[in-house]
């Protein structure tokens, strides 16, 4: 900015939300470079966000394994989804908030540290105990992970706010959607203390984070004595705080339903359709897999066309297909959980970025509160959804399931962005 011109209003209130674009010098190979060096940061963070989830995924996606090794009932299967869900949702904001105020960029390597340790538990658990002291600590490792990488993706955005939160997220489901295979052709042939072997992938995941938080360091020190820009929001609090419960309901309403998908469809298809374990969890990875491309193409087509936008498209687009899946044949089963996983999945980049823009300058509580709290929540609901399939039968609980996105139509009362941006312009 050139000297004497009076700083403007900014979406970037601290150094902790620029992003690469303003740290970038003006020359235009100096740009180019420092926009590619930001753009491999966000590939390093979504990598490790698959690997974190390949973790989590595999406690799921070993479900009929544990239940046949140690015998447990649906509502066991639900406690361990419940530790493991609440154990992050628990700490998450938490850490959020302080990352906040105190960003803590090699906190990263400890959180993937925590997981791996979970995954060592579960591979040699001798008892039921165990196995949730594993959830546990894979819950820890993903509360510490989540809100700082979040951090530093958007620092590394270069305004494309939606297209790095989507390049992140899908790491995610990816990883996510790998688990289930890895599950079905490693430790269903190889036995439950194969699930040690997935050690390795977490070291090399503790070594690239180590090098993020390096470079995020690095930057913030290069800019600590540059002056920040103030932001306010464009609606006043109660507006913010009523449109934050809506989008929590919301992420909620995906969360429940996708979290009855991971932890029961396998059951699911077992039961209604005779099928195998392996084919099964073929199933699984079909509808994670479809939810991590609708991650990917959500955040772009977000940027382009509105998050909101986005966000009525993935609920009325979804209903016909959730309603019809009870009734479908094995055949149309497969089509229509691709279609949900796809359709379902492509707005929640986009909620994240629209509550970030609520509320600048806590991305950290946001991210929080959208992958911590919404998730854990996702977890309790998965644990009295299996309490329900042990009194009613696993395809009554989908058919519960499948009005879950009608929660969607409370996008009615979110707030208009794209006016706020117009009247923020014309302030300025």
């Amino acid at each position: 900015m050139p000297a004497g011109v009076p700083a403007k209003k900014t979406t970037e209130p601290t150094l902790t939300d620029t992003t690469a674009a303003s740290v970038a010098p003006p020359a235009t190979a100096s740009h180019a470079s420092a926009q590619a060096t930001a753009f491999t940061v966000i590939l390093a963070v979504s990598f490790c966000h698959c690997i974190n989830d390949i973790m989590q995924s595999l406690l799921s996606a070993i479900y009929p394994l544990l239940k046949e090794n140690y015998g447990l009932d649906f509502w066991q299967i639900g406690l361990l989804t419940f530790t493991f869900q609440v154990t992050a949702s628990l700490l998450q904001p938490v850490i959020g908030m302080v990352t906040d105020k105190r960003p803590m960029p090699y906190s990263l390597p400890y959180g993937m540290a925590s997981s791996l340790i979970g995954l060592v538990v579960l591979a040699h658990a001798g008892h039921y105990a165990l196995l949730l002291i594993g959830a546990s600590l894979i819950g820890i490792g993903s509360a510490i992970f989540h809100p700082e990488s979040s951090r530093i993706a958007r620092f590394a955005s270069g305004g494309r706010f939606g297209l790095a939160q989507s390049l992140f997220q899908v790491g995610g489901n990816f990883g996510q959607s790998m688990g289930p295979l890895l599950a079905a052709f490693i430790v269903v042939p190889f036995g439950q203390t194969s699930i040690s072997w997935f050690a390795v992938g977490s070291l090399i995941g503790i070594i690239v984070l180590w090098q993020v938080g390096g470079w995020y360091s690095r930057l913030r020190a290069a800019q600590g004595n540059r002056k920040t820009v103030s932001f306010v929001s464009p609606f006043p609090r109660r507006k913010v705080m009523w449109a934050l419960a809506v989008l929590t309901l919301l992420v909620l309403s995906k969360n429940a339903y996708i979290a009855s998908l991971a932890s029961y469809y396998t059951f699911y298809s077992i039961h209604k359709f005779g099928v195998s374990v392996q084919m099964s969890q073929v199933m699984l990875f079909l509808f994670l897999g479809a939810s991590a491309l609708g991650i990917l193409l959500g955040g772009p087509f977000g940027d382009r066309y509105g998050q909101k936008a986005m966000i009525w498209f993935s609920i009325v687009g979804v209903l016909p297909f959730t309603l019809a899946l009870p009734y479908a044949n094995l055949e149309w089963t497969m089509v229509l959980t691709v279609l949900i996983g796809l359709i379902l999945s492509s707005a929640f980049s986009n909620i994240v970025v629209f509550a970030q823009e609520l509320v600048p300058g806590r991305v950290g509580m946001i991210a929080g509160i959208f992958f911590g709290f919404a998730f854990g929540m996702g977890g309790i609901a998965a644990a009295v959804l299996g309490v329900v399939a042990d009194m009613k039968g696993i395809e009554f609980v989908f058919q519960i399931c499948s009005y879950l996105p009608l929660l969607g139509l409370l996008t009615v009362f979110l707030p208009n962005m794209k006016e706020a941006r117009k009247v923020e312009a014309a302030i300025r």
